[in-house]
């Protein structure tokens, strides 16, 4: 069953309301319980779902991956998640989510789908510091802001790619492709936003290289509040909010309020309005493009290409692009 998101009007329309879809599926038993717990994807990474086709397996891959599939022509590794995340499918491997994020394709093996609903972020609670380590970014109230909701777990799936597949992630040092330093005013800041610990520090990492003080935040709602605190104080200095935070970098996916809306609510601030944005994203394709651009963004990143997001960054600033080596 192919995922169609440009037949659904409706689905596409809830980025500009802070709402999302989530597919529910389930991985099996966890260890010391008889729980199939829930998990959770946004719907806009799942291509399609189908029933488990024959796996080829392949010699010398990652215990995790299971083998390649053949989906009309396209080779695509299937991915044990269930291994991964230290469940048991005890009702077998039924399922495979073919997804498409981060500029990638691939499938996941998992024992069911249960369901897809409609949230709104703010009952996406983040997860940091939580049992599930740092492969579980947040966490769902799939039945609203309730004690007794039940719950599904949102895997990091960028960071499951980099952990099973580290050959085709290898580690860049940003000072060898970010260019020279941003020279931005002095005193100024990037305001980042992401959900995701490993992101954060390879943002960290990008922006120390082209010598920019940031403030880091996890979430789109605390960028927001952030960013409310440092307009107030320079309308009472007689300033611009711009004068402290000269970009803000925000990630779509996030807990409590997303890169959609925050977006959105700076550039509908006239005291923040000014200030230039770029969305930066594992959620690629057309139709995420044109939701960026109707909610007033400046630019749009795919991640994770340092080059690519040190040249947006000067692209939004005004300053020309800096050829590494040159």
């Amino acid at each position: 069953m192919a995922v169609d998101h440009r037949a659904n009007d409706e689905r596409s329309n809830l980025t500009s309301s802070n709402k999302f879809e989530l597919l529910l599926y389930r991985l099996g038993s966890v260890p010391g319980s008889d729980q199939h717990e829930l998990y959770g994807i946004n719907v806009f990474k799942v291509r399609e779902i189908s029933t488990m086709p024959q796996v080829t397996p392949i010699a010398g891959s990652s215990p995790y991956v299971m083998g390649a599939v053949d989906i009309r022509g396209q080779i695509i590794p299937v991915i044990d998640l269930p291994r991964l995340m230290g469940c048991e499918p005890t009702r077998g491997l039924n399922i495979l989510l073919v997804t498409e994020f981060a500029r990638s394709t691939q499938a996941f093996a998992v024992e069911e789908v249960d369901d897809i609903v409609r949230l709104e972020w703010n009952q996406v609670l983040s997860a940091e510091g939580a049992a599930g380590g740092n492969l579980v970014t947040s966490i769902a109230r799939i039945d609203g802001n309730t004690g007794d909701s039940r719950l599904a777990q949102v895997i990091d799936v960028e960071q499951v790619l980099r952990d099973v597949f580290p050959s085709q992630h290898p580690a860049v040092d940003p000072a060898s492709v970010m260019g020279e330093a941003l020279g931005i005013r002095r005193g100024a800041k990037i305001l980042a936003a992401d959900d995701s610990g490993f992101a954060r520090k390879l943002i960290e990492q990008a922006l120390s290289a082209i010598g920019a003080d940031y403030v880091m935040t996890k979430t789109g709602e605390e960028a927001w509040n952030t960013l409310q605190q440092v307009a107030r104080e320079a309308q009472s200095n007689g300033g611009r909010a711009k004068d402290s935070i000269a970009l803000v970098l925000t990630d779509l996916e996030m807990p409590e309020m997303d890169g959609f809306m925050l977006t959105r609510q700076i550039k509908a601030d006239e005291r923040t309005r000014d200030i230039p944005v770029i969305i930066h994203s594992s959620l690629t394709g057309a139709a995420n493009e044109a939701h960026v651009k109707n909610a007033g963004a400046n630019g749009y990143v795919a991640k994770f290409a340092a080059a690519e997001l040190a040249d947006a960054i000067r692209s939004a600033l005004g300053k020309a692009p800096v050829e590494v080596g040159a």
